[in-house]
């Protein structure tokens, strides 16, 4: 018993460690959307591909991977998955050498791409080490890790690649500067990127390196059926064949792309409103502390006092609550709300997962690798709202509204009802 609680704990301190890290890569493109758009003179629009590059790999590579997994198993997956980031790192060195947007978006798409397979063997690997019932505490602990570094990302890269950023825009927005002067300011303020992405690049490939030499057990999921309570379902023919998972891809789309909005899109909603690039580099890094904050929360709670279905549920309300507060609001109390909106996110993930996969078994790995590519919510949500702003004229909380509301009315949906679509005794 005692040997295998050790085990237990080890396995959790390098899962968080994973959570760690791709938390770290995922909560740069906050800072990296106002970085890349002065540095490679983008407009808003252009900026919001950041995002979409990201994300959009979780789509492409997320059914890949689950084929990947089942010749590489859960560890090896998440070492390669480590080390294929690392190459996207790479890729930001020649990007900000030629200050070339298109091979910036090639980067931070590969680091989609190995973050697609890092979290389709993570993910579920959570959720399976432990009881199904606490599954959403233990991704809540992981969603400490990941937040933390969530929190941090953003203030280590603001102050190494944004710092007196204001300054220089103010240098090329001056009557009378030269072309060339302009150029050599634009280059000098890209290269600031060099650095960082080359210490990322290493670390990455020696957790890769230490991940695929742990100790870390392989975890069968395809001998029989994963039952939260009860007996095993009736053996299936296709993932398909599952509506709670279908209606919980869905669902994770729209978690995910109201996430990336209130993390990434937060800089750019203060800036529409005559805010500072000094002042809303800072933004994300509010809004995952409210995550952090919401995280700890669940924690403490579930499921000792709450199911991980209800916290879903009143996770939705405020965040239905949180963004009409936005868009009844102007200035700093708006851009408090969409803050908050952290809060409101926090449990949706560590309960919308595990709720997702229950009961998949033999297709748990498929299914995991489904709700991954969800996370492409992530790359057409924020695309949406700035279609809106930039196509349509529609205003900027307006368009902030239409994206926002009717995904959390879904989600809501979600944990009343949809979770349990197809399922027996649920």
């Amino acid at each position: 018993m005692e040997k295998r609680s050790s085990n237990y704990v080890q396995q959790m301190v390098i899962i968080c460690a994973l959570f760690f890290v791709f938390g770290f890569i995922t909560w740069l493109n906050g800072t990296l959307i106002p970085f890349l758009q002065l540095a490679c003179d983008l407009d808003e629009h252009q900026a919001l591909f950041v995002t979409f590059a990201f994300y959009i790999a979780y789509a492409v590579f997320a059914l890949p991977s689950s084929s990947i997994l089942k010749k590489t198993g859960f560890k090896n997956g998440m070492a390669l998955g480590l080390f294929v980031m690392a190459i996207g790192c790479v890729v930001f060195i020649p990007a900000a050498q030629q200050r070339n947007f298109t091979l910036f978006l090639t980067g931070l798409f590969i680091q989609g791409a190995g973050l697609a397979l890092l979290q389709t063997a993570s993910n579920p690997y959570a959720a399976i080490i432990g009881p199904m019932e606490s599954a959403a505490q233990r991704i809540s602990i992981m969603g400490i890790c990941n937040k933390i570094a969530g929190a941090l990302s953003p203030l280590v890269l603001s102050a190494l690649v944004l710092s007196g950023a204001n300054a220089v825009q103010e240098k090329i927005n001056m009557t009378g500067i030269t072309i060339d002067e302009r150029t050599t300011l634009l280059n000098e303020l890209a290269g600031k990127v060099i650095m960082p992405y080359i210490v990322l690049a290493a670390v990455l490939s020696l957790v890769a390196f230490l991940v695929k030499k742990s100790a870390l057990p392989e975890i069968d999921t395809d001998k029989e059926e994963t039952v939260e309570t009860g007996t095993a379902l009736p053996a299936k023919s296709s993932v398909f064949s599952y509506p709670h998972l279908v209606l919980g891809v869905i669902c994770l789309f729209l978690y995910v792309g109201v996430e990336v909005m209130a993390g990434d899109v937060i800089g750019n909603y203060g800036r529409s409103m005559g805010m500072s690039l000094d002042e809303t580099k800072y933004f994300t890094t509010f809004t995952l502390i409210a995550m952090l904050a919401g995280y700890i929360i669940g924690i403490l709670t579930i499921p000792k006092f709450i199911s991980q279905q209800t916290s879903l549920k009143l996770a939705a309300i405020l965040g239905i609550a949180f963004t009409l507060g936005a868009y009844f609001t102007d200035g700093y109390t708006a851009v408090t709300f969409i803050a908050l909106l952290g809060l409101a996110n926090a449990p949706m993930w560590p309960a919308i997962f595990p709720l997702a996969i229950n009961k998949l078994g033999r297709f748990t790995k498929t299914g995991s690798a489904l709700l991954i590519m969800g996370i492409a919510g992530g790359a057409i949500i924020p695309q949406i709202y700035g279609h809106l702003k930039k196509d349509f004229g529609v205003p900027n909380n307006m368009a902030f509204l239409i994206c926002m509301l009717p995904a959390y009315i879904y989600i809501f949906y979600y944990a009343v009802k949809g979770y349990k679509a197809g399922l027996k005794d649920a």
